[in-house]
């Protein structure tokens, strides 16, 4: 046998993971599973390929049942993927965890307010217990205080509720509404505690599959687990993960040990998406946590890795990062390192990307706000989508002289092209050309190169009626509104909330920062979390490592680069977190470390064997 050939047959090592699978989703004599899948082991495509076998073995028998095999994923995107896939089959149910969580749950409101009943009072005593014990007038004492009137007010509130309410993806801050923490702990609870839940469980779902199980809420499945237990000759579980992969705290500890003896726990070898370096580097750093080991494919090219080493408080960060792109582009031959978009940047923290991509005084006081965030980030909030599905869209057609998008925008939006508004008007010429002059008008704001605020552009637009404002932006619309709340500063703090302060800073933003800030929150900007990722493969990488800069305390890369021990909580959550990023890489992967101890950092990689010597450079390049 030849060495090609040799090595080309280590392509087929993972080929008996998928039939392993498939003998387990078998009704007759079902099987639950566990299936270890590390970084770029095609994790999805097994997820689809033993999908499409229940289509293909189990489909009739199912709908005949009216039964659906239930699917859980991380993401939104993840769950789009899947389903287009399968060709949007109706007998595969693909859903994020909350919307699954409610489909299960809705409509059961009596079970809801009784559950919410004794919840609440348990949160109030022990508020109260602890503002007993705390200090007076500190700012923990006021929040408590807080928090104890508003579950309070909730609590007598309960029995005017006739139906409870619930989003996945909005902000659930009615009086009758679930948030979404509630929603996963009233699901676990009801699977753990009433038959006749576990019941509709498995009798809509026989078989269900949970992606990323790691990250998946660890109340909902040890709910799962219970259910499987006792059902298992009706149910089958499958979870798909790597332990290594878990970045979210409210993930289940140890997932995939001391599974039942009657549980199959496949395992992939191969990572398809790295270059032999990354691998290389992926097993070391997860060898001290366990033994799983991954190769690469045949084809796999050797890539390129390289750890660049700064100091915390440098001067111009994203300056030394240019520098470090050029860097890599002379020492992969690879000109793509020059072209900012062609990489893909992760930083720690949303504000690292928007203060680099230059849209921070717009995106720091939406996000800042708890309850807004969710929506914000999936591009749903009223107040930022205003601005960017419609001021931006009809800014950017007016200036590219396209009258029929302007046309088209207008008549989708504006109050005064309504057919009520049309009906109304005398003259529908001169009515049309009346709102054409109103649009010239909000253009003016961009003469000669003007950069207007929000605020102007707000106003103008609420002045001449061009656009429906939404309910959140209407007190700042009116200059005489705005004027009467700037008048009393003294009594500011108590007459605004802060949803109202955070839009008024929102406001004194400049509009340019509008397009870059919806472009990242679209995933199409070249930044990006380390979180937000995980999943996806860009050929060039480029991590950003910086505590300071990112403020957190889940994370912090001083902890893992030989500031603590090993074993220590943030080590091993900062190390996953590391193992994440990295093994995106498909081609080449440069490592961005700010520390305020450079010296230390290195000798911990080199005495680690995570780099070579060679691999390591301290300081900016040249």
């Amino acid at each position: 046998m030849s060495r090609q050939t040799a090595v080309a047959s280590t392509d087929i090592v993972d080929a008996h993971v998928d039939e392993e699978i498939a003998a387990c989703l078998n009704l007759d004599t079902p099987k639950s599973f566990f299936l270890f899948a590390g970084a770029g082991s095609g994790k999805t495509r097994s997820l689809v390929t033993a999908l499409q076998h229940v289509q293909t073995t189990l489909g009739e028998r199912l709908r005949v049942k009216g039964q659906r095999v239930g699917v859980i994923t991380f993401t939104n995107a993840a769950s789009d993927e899947i389903k287009r896939r399968l060709l949007f089959d109706p007998l595969i149910d693909v859903r994020t965890i909350h919307s699954f969580a409610w489909s299960l749950i809705e409509g059961l409101n009596h079970d809801i307010r009784e559950w919410l009943r004794v919840d609440l009072a348990e949160d109030i005593a022990k508020l109260n217990v602890d503002e007993a014990k705390g200090r007076k007038g500190t700012k923990a004492s006021t929040d408590r205080l807080k928090k104890i009137e508003s579950k309070t007010k909730r609590l007598q509130n309960l029995p005017n509720v006739k139906s409870f309410t619930y989003s996945p993806t909005g902000d659930n801050s009615g009086r009758d509404a679930l948030n979404h923490s509630e929603v996963l702990q009233l699901t676990a609870h009801f699977l753990q505690t009433k038959p006749a839940m576990q019941s509709i469980l498995t009798g809509r779902y026989p078989i269900m599959l949970i992606d990323e199980s790691q990250d998946t809420n660890k109340h909902l499945i040890d709910a799962l687990f219970a259910v499987q237990a006792k059902l298992k000759g009706k149910f089958i579980l499958g979870l798909l993960g790597d332990m290594m992969q878990r970045i979210y705290n409210d993930g289940k500890e140890g997932l995939g040990q001391g599974l039942p003896p009657d549980w199959a726990t496949p395992g992939k070898q191969l990572n398809y998406r790295c270059p032999k370096r990354v691998i290389a580097l992926i097993n070391k750093v997860r060898s001290s946590t366990d033994q799983q080991h991954q190769q690469p494919i045949a084809a796999a090219v050797d890539g390129v890795v390289r750890l660049f080493i700064l100091p915390s408080d440098l001067a111009n960060k994203p300056a030394a990062e240019q520098k470090i792109a050029a860097y890599m582009s002379r020492t992969t031959g690879d000109e793509k390192w020059n072209e900012p978009k062609a990489i893909k940047t992760l930083t720690l923290e949303h504000r690292m990307a928007a203060s680099r991509l230059g849209f921070l005084d717009a995106f720091s006081p939406l996000y800042d706000v708890e309850g807004w965030r969710t929506s914000f980030l999936d591009g749903t909030l009223p107040a930022s989508r205003f601005f960017s599905d419609q001021v931006l869209s009809l800014v950017n057609a007016k200036q590219n002289n396209d009258r029929f998008a302007v046309a088209r925008i207008a008549k989708a939006y504006s109050p005064r092209l309504t057919q009520e508004a049309l009906r109304a008007a005398k003259d529908t010429q001169e009515h049309l050309k009346q709102v054409n002059a109103s649009i010239d008008v909000l253009m003016e704001l961009w003469k000669d190169g003007a950069n207007p605020t929000l605020l102007q552009v707000l106003r103008c637009v609420a002045k001449h009626n061009l656009l429906e404002i939404p309910e959140s932006l209407q007190a700042s619309a009116s200059e005489e509104s705005a004027e009467a709340v700037a008048s009393d500063e003294d009594e500011r703090e108590d007459r605004q909330t802060e949803r109202a302060l955070a839009i008024q800073s929102f406001l004194n933003a400049p509009f340019s920062q509008i397009g870059p800030m919806m472009e990242y929150l679209s995933g199409d900007a070249h930044f990006d979390t380390h979180q937000g990722v995980k999943g996806l493969e860009f050929d060039r990488v480029m991590v950003i490592m910086d505590d300071a800069e990112a403020r957190g305390f889940l994370f912090k890369y001083e902890d893992l680069f030989g500031g603590k021990a090993a074993g220590e909580k943030t080590v091993e959550s900062t190390k996953r977190l590391f193992y994440v990023t990295a093994s995106r890489a498909k081609e080449s992967l440069a490592l961005v470390a700010y520390s305020s101890a450079p010296d230390r950092v290195q000798s911990f990689v080199l005495q680690e064997e995570w780099f070579n010597a060679d691999e390591v450079v301290v300081g900016v390049p040249d």
